[in-house]
């Protein structure tokens, strides 16, 4: 059940990158993230408002605040790059935190790291200088995109610490209230803050603020009690290659050869980041090909 959850959570995830794209091109970009995260903020507090008589939520909420620095800092980082390069490309770069995940359990949390996980960084950054040199995207805006990849594996890392030991729900509050609070300042510091108009922005709003803030990181916080942070990590690689397929369908994007070379590059780096990805990725191919193998 976990694993599904988390596969959903990439599936939104992934249409969200051209929907964020299109907003952020007529609606400007902090006053955008202020606004998603102060719907998925309200979403989550009635919630959280009947489940506080229980008690045990101010350790949650710190918790959350601290991982909610991290998610502000991921979502400015990954917005901006979005602006300045495309939707696949973008998608593809912040997959990058797959191999980046495993780097920091072994720096906060003393895992070990298998040899193959250091091939796997060799393949991805030779995958992000492929990508990067891509004319569509520029190599600003795919750096942007790679600082968004180390914040989110930090993010990981240390949910695996707190999700065992907090409320899911108070936990992806406190990450959706401080990210609140920080965009909020930068929007009126900037003087963006305003009514958004229209459809696009709109439905980009509550898209991302109800589905890929609000259920996305209480599924996760409720997921990693149950999952390590490099599994989970795993099943996030999916968010690239669903943001690689919307782009193509909904956005026009067009990587050409050393684009989708550099994607594929690194998704071989993700795979060889986890073995269980390997297996599973053999077990799908065996599968696929035992059912076109039947009359």
């Amino acid at each position: 059940m976990p694993l599904v959850a988390l596969v959903l959570v990439t599936v939104v995830w992934g249409v969200t990158f051209v929907q964020v794209k299109d907003a952020v091109a007529i609606y400007p970009l902090f006053a955008f993230l202020a606004l998603r995260f102060a719907i998925g903020s309200l979403a989550l507090f009635p919630f959280a408002l009947t489940r506080s008589r229980r008690g045990s939520w101010k350790g949650g909420s710190v918790a959350g605040a601290l991982l909610g620095l991290l998610v502000a800092g991921a979502y400015a980082s990954q917005t901006a790059g979005l602006v300045h390069t495309t939707v696949s490309g973008a998608g593809f770069v912040t997959g990058l935190y797959v191999v980046m995940t495993p780097l920091l359990a072994l720096v906060l949390l003393r895992r070990r790291i298998e040899p193959a996980t250091w091939l796997a960084v060799v393949l991805a950054a030779l995958g992000f200088a492929m990508l990067s040199g891509v004319p569509q995207g520029s190599r600003s805006g795919n750096a942007l995109v790679l600082v968004s990849a180390l914040l989110w594996a930090a993010q990981i890392v240390l949910m695996e610490r707190y999700a065992p030991r907090f409320d899911p729900l108070f936990l992806a509050l406190g990450e959706m209230v401080t990210c609140l609070v920080c965009f909020v300042a930068i929007a009126l510091a900037l003087g963006d803050l305003s009514v958004p108009r229209g459809w696009v922005v709109w439905g980009a709003l509550l898209v991302t603020g109800l589905l890929a803030s609000a259920f996305a990181f209480l599924v996760q916080s409720w997921a990693q009690q149950r999952m390590s942070a490099v599994r989970t990590a795993i099943v996030f690689a999916l968010e690239p290659v669903f943001a690689a397929v919307f782009g193509v369908l909904l956005a026009g994007d067009r990587l050409g050869w050393l684009g989708w070379g550099g994607c594929a590059v690194i998704m071989a780096g993700i795979v060889l980041a986890e073995p269980a990805a390997a297996r599973a990725l053999r077990g799908l191919v065996l599968r696929v090909s035992v059912t076109e193998a039947k009359p």
